[in-house]
């Protein structure tokens, strides 16, 4: 008879046999920084998050480093939106500035770039449009200079979540000709038309104008397509994949991760944080084990990387639990 309880008898043995740890290493937490003074606007649909002016982010900053988080997916809100996104590539953009801003007060904080044109146009949408089509083609250049500027600006590493075919590659060759060979892209590879996204949406103020994101995210139903996306993100020059979102989705995760050699990342995103944060505050549920065991799922399914608005109360917790 095999006794599988054996190694379950006492918390030390099942340390000692645990398969799948987490590390505040691993953990990028989501900020969003609009344009502006003294701002620290609560985020009504996801308690705990806000949005950030410039001059507050030492208070920001300052509790992630004390969580033990090392890293941020930075996202901008800016005043001024048009219809070609102008804010997103302009060398003096609030998520310009704000990353300027970070490396200076915190260096040590690795600082992700998120790429895309939604939080800056007129529209919502995440590229240029002519009569209702969003065009692919045409708004690879803005990607890319968008990219350039955010490099020069000091992100550590670009994250193009916009999905349109193509832009890993006009990204990679932008940074290069640019001089900044040595900054890695880690692209949104798999992001599938979700519902889960709406709270974000209210963050960072990107709801689209008019439709929807579905002729250029993903279709959820579609998990090989999601496969060929990864592997088509490789071949262009990714360094690192998200697969978003989350919970959701981890049959892709684990799929991916057998399949590829690079890292894979799971954007535990913002319907997710906010349905745990609603059963917790409703007394449903126990919202730190809830947590734990959700991040752990995404390492079992095989991501080494896990950006989530968690993130600062999963990292204390890690350590108070040492």
């Amino acid at each position: 008879m095999q006794r599988m309880r054996r190694l379950r008898n006492s918390a030390r043995m099942r340390k000692l046999v645990q398969e799948n740890r987490l590390s505040p290493d691993e953990l990028i937490y989501p900020m969003f920084i609009a344009e502006g003074e003294n701002i620290k606007n609560p985020v009504p649909s996801m308690p705990g998050v806000y949005q950030w002016s410039i001059d507050r982010l030492p208070e920001l900053l300052d509790d992630v480093m004390e969580s033990g988080v090392r890293g941020l997916l930075v996202f901008g809100i800016p005043k001024h939106k048009d219809e070609v996104g102008s804010e997103a590539y302009d060398h003096n953009g609030v998520t310009q500035e704000g990353i300027r801003f970070i490396k200076k007060y915190a260096p040590e904080l690795l600082v992700i770039a998120d790429v895309c044109l939604c939080e800056y146009t007129s529209h919502g949408h995440c590229g240029l449009i002519k009569d209702g089509i969003i065009l692919n083609d045409e708004t690879l250049p803005l990607l890319s200079k968008a990219s350039v500027t955010l490099a020069e600006a000091g992100a550590d590493m670009i994250a193009p979540s916009d999905m349109m075919d193509g832009r890993v590659a006009a990204i990679r060759k932008a940074l290069d000709e640019a001089g900044y060979i040595n900054t890695p892209i880690m692209s949104y590879s798999a992001k599938f038309a979700s519902v889960y996204y709406s709270p974000f949406r209210d963050a960072a103020h990107s709801a689209p104008a008019f439709g929807d994101r579905k002729t250029y995210q993903m279709d959820p139903p579609n998990g090989n397509e999601a496969v060929r996306e990864c592997l088509a993100d490789i071949d262009e020059g990714a360094d690192i994949l998200i697969i978003k979102p989350a919970l959701a989705y981890l049959d892709v995760v684990k799929e991916v991760s057998q399949l590829v050699r690079v890292p894979i990342a799971t954007y535990n995103v913002s319907g997710e944080y906010a349905m745990v944060k609603a059963a917790a505050g409703n007394g449903w549920i126990d919202e730190k084990r809830v947590v734990m065991e959700n991040l752990l799922s995404m390492k079992r399914a095989g991501a080494n990387i896990i950006i989530t608005y968690h993130a600062m109360d999963a990292a204390r917790w890690l350590r108070e639990d040492k």
